[in-house]
């Protein structure tokens, strides 16, 4: 992996990969909807849509896609609470055209008004069909609950109908200039890449935009949480979702490799406990899982399930049940093969991803983002290879505490049942 810095200051991260004939060029920002305030929350993911509807050099949509799809390209973007990413995927012999383009939607796009309105009945669509997956939807307020929904890490990311349909021109202009810019940015390309790739970054970004004003800083959270929370969405489903968030990891974290085992564990797989006695035993779901999320401050751990909405109960009891299992102190709750096995399964995985060029291109971009120095995919088999039982039990003993759990069930269920599940919860 090389790395440089373009004369506006522009980090630039080059993986060379052996063995593919493509390249994904993939640009990130340090801008999401944490960044954000409670009345232009969405502007992020907002902004994010806009790149794509035409530029002065290739003014319309049709235009932009005309031209990816002309080479096959695989391309698109997102937005997390603490980024923003933009990415095309080609045969290499097009590496020039993935940078040129790139360059130009973010650094020349028109935001045409007539555009921006037709895109705001895209993206209330968008927040429709998430809020009609209980599955999305429940992660994302058991985070709410979590961070708080008064705080920019407990927004949603799509943010409230409202914002969308009231923001202004002058105000997403505003926001893209504050934040997309050569000081809040970096570019990785990650594939086979052809001699020239440098060269051609230089000739595009080197100009990029300069900072006109002083980029914010995000609010910081302070986790103050005394008690448990249960939040109950009534919904006529025919089939009842969970998500349960306990505070997680930081991105850079001692304990962020013992976390991922922690979470394969519980419910990281088809073998993992959550599975095997919920699903498999009981009989009670058909997805069981369990995953982190980190941040810079602090992250979640998070545990999500689709049960039979007349077996609720009995569902949160099991889950207990293997929570508090997990986090005893006592060694043999916890054995050598099933560590191993975890660290086996963590070590294939990222094995697997990394021969993904757009997989490549994202470890070594978040990586660059986030952590202090740089750790490459062997430092962190390395990390995960070296976590004891011990380190993996004491994580969950204080991780799964009650008055630090936060509970959102989604089902057809009154109001008036919120109790209940508070009573079921025996954490």
């Amino acid at each position: 992996m090389k790395s440089l810095t373009l004369q506006n200051g522009i980090p630039v991260m080059l993986a060379q990969m052996e063995g593919t004939d493509v390249v994904t060029a993939l640009i990130l920002f340090k801008v999401g909807s944490r960044h954000e305030r409670p009345d232009n929350n969405g502007v992020s993911h907002f902004v994010e849509h806009l790149f794509f509807k035409g530029t002065t050099h290739r003014p319309t949509t049709l235009d932009i896609s005309r031209e990816l799809d002309g080479v096959g390209a695989d391309y698109n973007a997102f937005t997390s609470k603490d980024y923003t990413g933009y990415y095309i995927k080609v045969a290499a012999s097009h590496t020039e055209l993935a940078i040129d383009i790139l360059e130009d939607l973010l650094f020349h796009p028109i935001f045409d008004p007539e555009e921006i309105n037709r895109e705001r009945g895209v993206i209330i669509e968008e927040i429709n069909m998430y809020e009609d997956n209980p599955m999305s939807t429940a992660e994302e307020l058991s985070e709410q609950l979590l961070f708080g929904a008064a705080h920019p890490l407990g927004y949603r990311i799509a943010g409230p109908r409202k914002n969308i349909l009231s923001l202004r021109r002058e105000e997403i202009l505003h926001y893209r200039d504050t934040h997309y810019h050569s000081k809040n940015m970096m570019i990785v390309l990650a594939g086979n890449l052809p001699k020239r790739t440098q060269q051609w970054i230089h000739t595009r970004f080197d100009s990029a935009p300069q900072p006109n004003r002083r980029t914010p800083k995000f609010q910081k959270f302070y986790y103050r949480q005394e008690r448990s929370r249960v939040h109950v969405v009534t919904k006529k489903t025919a089939q009842s979702h969970l998500a349960l968030s306990f505070p997680g990891p930081t991105y850079t974290s001692r304990e962020f490799a013992t976390a991922n085992l922690l979470s394969v564990i519980l419910g990281g797989n088809m073998s993992s406990r959550l599975f095997i006695q919920v699903r498999e035993r009981l009989g009670l779901c058909y997805y069981i899982r369990s995953t982190i999320s980190p941040y810079e401050d602090m992250g979640a751990f998070t545990i999500q399930a689709g049960f039979d909405t007349l077996r609720i109960h009995k569902a949160i009891a099991a889950i207990t049940e293997e929570l508090k299992k997990i986090r005893s102190s006592r060694l043999a709750h916890l054995t050598d093969a099933e560590l191993q096995k975890a660290k086996e399964y963590v070590a294939g995985k990222m094995s697997l991803r990394l021969e993904d060029s757009e997989e490549v291109a994202s470890w070594w971009g978040k990586q660059a983002l986030f952590m202090k120095s740089l750790k490459s995919p062997e430092l962190f088999e390395r990390a995960i290879r070296s976590v004891r039982k011990s380190d993996v039990l004491k994580l969950a003993a204080r991780t799964f505490v009650k008055k630090h759990a936060n509970l959102v069930i989604i089902g057809p269920y009154a109001q008036s049942e919120k109790k209940g599940f508070q009573t079921h919860f025996r954490l």
